[in-house]
């Protein structure tokens, strides 16, 4: 699969104890707003890239023993429009969900040319605000799996 994307991929819903969402705003479609993403590379397992992605997208650094593994995952449909990143012929992605509690907001640093924008929201708002359906289901899922504090 080289020179492809993996169709294994992680989301880490970043928030506080008390549910306040870090969402970032795609840099090449304003409006789409979602928590981190990203696929796996090479064989890593699905924590490390969680740990990547996180530094990656937003420079918080973090090990894998501060993620919580929700141990759960969700296969959708990749949008025509990013299917060409995929091997031929590859039209699901398997995304396994990740959450980082942080003790308040932090302003994340993020990669222009991925991102244009992030925001801390209410995780009510945050979860309208998110374009993908497993991202809005997994910060609805954190309130109720994991009560804010």
């Amino acid at each position: 699969m080289s020179g492809h994307k993996q169709p294994v991929s992680v989301l880490v819903v970043i928030h506080t104890p008390q549910h306040d969402i870090l969402l970032l705003e795609r840099a090449a479609h304003p409006g789409y707003w979602q928590s981190v993403t990203g696929s796996r590379e090479g064989d890593e397992p699905p924590a490390a890239t969680a740990v990547r992605e996180v530094a990656e997208e937003t420079g918080i650094a973090c090990g894998a023993d501060r993620l919580r593994d929700w141990r759960l995952s969700n296969t959708f449909e990749i949008f025509a429009e990013w299917r060409h990143r995929y091997p031929p012929g590859v039209t699901c992605n398997v995304e396994h969900v990740f959450s980082l509690e942080l003790a308040e907001p932090v302003t994340p640093r993020i990669a222009p040319d991925e991102h244009g924008a992030a925001l801390w929201l209410p995780w009510r708002d945050a979860a309208d605000r998110c374009f993908s359906w497993t991202n809005r289901d997994a910060i609805l899922l954190l309130a109720n799996r994991f009560p804010p504090t």
